[in-house]
């Protein structure tokens, strides 16, 4: 919804609109005309969608360089550390969900997940975990992940970014 013009803004846009003129051979519209031809194109046009449509992030964008390198050497603080091993895919999602939620909550803006890379590597946390993290009711707390550095469990482990925390 659009808010209407202060005082100001209206004067400013009639001096604008007080230097323009209409083209050779077409005259200025009348109110009542323009208030027809709006009413028409209402009447004609479909809705407009959504300036930006609610799309689910497939992939979660990484950290940026510089700040996993802070986070790795620890100049940037780790909040809180999640180990996962040992639970299945639903616990797990659910306890990374309120594990993030708590840390952002909290005002910690790197957490370590730790997945585990599974048997042969292959890992089915260390698989869905990016998925999970890139989920849309996410969206406002993640900001990136990033394999973490190998003290820190290197392929077995996550860095999570996590965005600011609005001021209210």
């Amino acid at each position: 919804m659009k808010r209407p013009l202060k005082p100001e803004e209206r004067h400013i846009w009639g001096l604008v609109a007080s230097t323009v003129h209409p083209l050779p051979g077409r005259g200025t519209p009348t109110a009542s005309q323009e208030a027809a031809r709006t009413e028409v194109a209402a009447r004609i046009a479909p809705p407009k969608p959504p300036s930006r449509p609610a799309r689910p992030r497939e992939v979660l964008d990484g950290i940026e360089p510089n700040r996993r390198h802070r986070i790795a050497r620890e100049r940037e603080d780790i909040g809180a550390r999640l180990d996962l091993h040992g639970l299945d895919q639903d616990r797990a999602r659910s306890v990374l969900d309120a594990f993030l939620t708590r840390a952002w909550n909290d005002g910690w803006r790197a957490v370590l997940v730790i997945t585990g890379k599974g048997v042969q590597g292959d890992g089915v946390l260390k698989r869905r975990a990016p998925e999970w993290l890139a989920a849309p009711h996410l969206a406002h707390i993640v900001a990136g992940i990033s394999d973490a550095a190998r003290h820190h469990g290197g392929e077995g482990a996550l860095y999570v970014a996590l965005k600011r925390k609005p001021r209210a």
